[in-house]
């Protein structure tokens, strides 16, 4: 099947009523079709039994040169799989899209995707710390999001907690940038280590906490009742 016939699996469950309203929720310039996101999911958990990685990659590859909105989100949840190998490829190709990144909704499902990669091999942090220089502020966002499998670990082993500290100094050089998708991004990094390692975010926003957003200092310390008297 050609890539054609993929997309028209996604255009057969458009919704024109949902589609407007997507739209106008996003505010960004595309087609939208108004594919509800459990579609996606359903579609692309096929797709992905059928193609090998190698298809996979491409087609994902050209749902996302559509510029569809729901094509983009279909070519993240292909890739967004703990084992892929080789993934050299996918992973390429992820990054190849940071460029385009312009709402948050596709940028976010790309950045699953990158995290199961980033997971799998945790020396392309080299790579994403490149990131925060950028730019383009989903760029730089995106070392955040992608890296959040490092917030979550309960028992990190040392090497963890050395990534866990130097994304924190990733996100302490974004506290002084004023974009809200920034101050977003660290607060929901915070939030989420804060469940599995309260003294470090305790630590973090005793140090920086007075320069960060009213919103995202509060959204940081959601968690942390009681701890940053």
């Amino acid at each position: 099947m050609t890539p054609v016939t993929y997309l028209d699996q996604i255009r057969a469950h458009a919704d024109p009523e949902r589609a407007v309203q997507v739209a106008a929720y996003h505010k960004v310039e595309r087609l939208y079709l108004g594919v509800a996101n459990p579609v996606l999911n359903d579609l692309t958990k096929l797709w992905r039994q059928e193609l090998d990685v190698a298809a996979r990659v491409d087609l994902a590859d050209a749902l996302w040169q559509t510029d569809i909105h729901e094509g983009r989100l279909a070519a993240a949840k292909l890739l967004t799989q703990a084992r892929i190998r080789p993934d050299e490829a996918a992973w390429d190709l992820l990054q190849s899209w940071l460029p385009d990144f312009d709402a948050w909704a596709v940028a976010d499902h790309a950045c699953m995707a990158m995290q199961k990669r980033l997971s799998a091999d945790p020396a392309r942090l080299e790579q994403v710390e490149s990131w925060t220089a950028s730019d383009h502020m989903w760029t730089r966002r995106a070392a955040l999001v992608a890296t959040l499998p490092w917030t979550k670990q309960n028992h990190p082993k040392p090497e963890d907690l050395n990534r866990r500290d130097r994304i924190l100094g990733w996100a302490a050089g974004y506290v002084p940038d004023r974009d809200w998708f920034i101050q977003k991004a660290i607060a929901w990094w915070l939030r989420e280590l804060s469940k599995h390692d309260a003294d470090r975010v305790v630590n973090f926003l005793r140090d920086h906490s007075a320069a960060m957003k009213p919103f995202a200092r509060r959204e940081a310390g959601k968690y942390l009742k009681g701890q940053l008297e």
